[in-house]
């Protein structure tokens, strides 16, 4: 769904067969609770009991979850519609109506609010300029992913060509019936450079500016770095990787062609052939982990979960040139007794200092919003400094950029929650409320355990862990690093 933003529209001109905004909200308010009726109608069912029944069964599902989404999207529309009266009425600039809409309707359906954007563009595009695409979806012809495809292969267009496009392709007649991904895209192609080329020409040239680096999870420890670049520049990086592994090889490097890619990707990148020296790498974990051969995984900022094997051996390498420095910092974090929470520190200062924003970048790992799991962009005030809030662990969230910018939106409340893990709860224009809680630190579950003497049996190494714990915590206090 990547590209799909809010749809031009032209002034004076109705896009055919489209629904006029008012007309949006359904004529028949629903009953409050036929949503949880549909629900427990579809938990009710059951497999049927030949094979012919059964494929009759994945078919009619595939057909209801189509009618769904369709649905889905007349409601974010009206909601949309909604939220602007609402906005209208309280004197909120024109410019700045439809604020918070979206990630309101993220958090609804359980999305990141990055998300909750594309399925806002993708449900006015279908509501208002694409009707044979919607009915196309609500009888089952499309699923969402497909009506997805075609709006986002049309999202250069104008409103009026993007209705034409609608009308040739006809995907409510059974025009692409039996269709895959790739035919409907070509077609979606096709027919929007025959209605407007210019637009899709410049809809290529203006691409080279979305180029970025992005990182993502693989299994076993491995990431994916995909760079998303103009082709020329990415078959220029390509070929030059290409060169040197069959030079390396030629040479008699055991290691395979791709390897030799990846290593050399690294090296030029980071100047080093580890690529570790001079570029921090936070792993936090328990120091039972560190020192005492335990299992408990450990935590790579930016990446997830590790094995505990995986992070001592990171820690123990050293670089391949001996002239080469590899430095290992070990920064003590404390956490309070029987639960996961780190302790937090005040600061009269109204900017986080550099420490404290590091603690809360460890504290929290990705953006704090529900469903959200971008990047921390900013450490911010849960509670503004301007409305009284203190400049605390307790009192700030790690957030992604568009987080933080949504939660300054009037009508929008957070708060900390008390107790003794990190909690927040937030607060929408509609009133809905959403809990976020820090993710547990390594280990949180072993500590829980180890520190209520009653829950295991105790050994004489298990007491005098407990003995030397107690005596850590003791010190951590009369240093100052902990709260008496």
């Amino acid at each position: 769904m990547d590209g799909i933003q809010e749809t031009r529209t032209t002034r004076g001109v109705a896009p055919a067969r489209s629904r006029a905004p008012e007309t949006l909200v359904p004529e028949t308010p629903w009953r409050g609770d036929c949503v949880q009726d549909l629900i427990n109608a579809v938990g009710s069912l059951r497999p049927g009991t030949s094979s012919d029944q059964l494929v009759d069964q994945l078919r009619g599902l595939e057909d209801l979850k189509s009618a769904i989404a369709a649905l889905q999207a007349r409601v974010a529309v009206a909601f949309d519609l909604a939220q602007r009266r609402k906005q209208a009425q309280g004197g909120v600039p024109t410019s700045e109506h439809g604020q918070g809409v979206a990630a309101q309707i993220a958090l609804a359906r359980r999305e990141s609010p990055n998300r909750g954007s594309r399925i806002l563009g993708l449900a006015k595009a279908l509501v208002t300029e694409m009707p044979r695409t919607m009915a196309a979806l609500e009888t089952g012809q499309l699923n969402e992913w497909r009506a997805t495809l075609l709006v986002k292969e049309t999202a250069c267009l104008s409103a009026v060509d993007r209705c034409a496009v609608d009308e040739e392709l006809a995907a409510d007649t059974g025009t692409l019936s039996g269709a895959g991904d790739r035919a409907i895209i070509a077609a979606a192609k096709a027919a929007a450079y025959r209605r407007d080329p210019r637009s899709v020409t410049e809809r290529a040239s203006r691409a080279a500016a979305e180029r970025h680096v992005s990182l993502r999870p693989a299994p076993d420890t491995m990431t994916y770095l995909t760079a998303l670049l103009p082709v020329a520049e990415g078959v220029a990086v390509h070929a030059a990787l290409s060169r040197q592994a069959d030079s390396v090889r030629s040479d008699g490097d055991p290691r395979s062609r791709g390897q030799v890619m990846a290593d050399t990707l690294v090296e030029r990148l980071t100047g080093t052939p580890g690529g570790l020296s001079g570029v921090e790498v936070q792993l936090v974990m328990t120091d039972r982990t560190l020192f005492q051969g335990d299992s408990e995984p450990a935590r790579l900022t930016g990446y997830g979960i590790v094995p505990a094997g995986w992070a001592r051996s990171v820690l123990a390498e050293r670089p391949a040139e001996p002239d080469q420095d590899f430095k290992v910092w070990v920064r003590r974090l404390y956490t309070a007794p029987g639960n996961s929470d780190l302790l937090a520190t005040d600061s009269k200062a109204r900017l986080f200092p550099r420490g404290m924003r590091r603690f809360i970048e460890a504290r929290d790992d990705t953006c704090r919003t529900p469903y959200c799991d971008a990047p921390i962009r900013h450490i911010d005030h849960i509670v503004p400094w301007r409305s009284g809030g203190t400049t605390n662990l307790h009192n700030g969230a790690g957030l992604c950029e568009q987080c933080n910018h949504t939660k300054e939106i009037s009508g929008w409340t957070v708060k900390p929650l008390p107790g003794n893990e990190h909690s927040l709860e937030i607060s929408t224009p509609t009133g809905h409320s959403y809990r976020s809680k820090a993710p547990p630190l390594p280990g949180h579950l072993h500590a829980a355990t180890s520190l209520h003497p009653t829950a295991i049996p105790q050994s004489r190494s298990h007491r005098r862990q407990l003995h030397n714990r107690a005596k850590a915590l003791k010190y951590a206090r009369r240093a100052g690093l902990l709260a008496a």
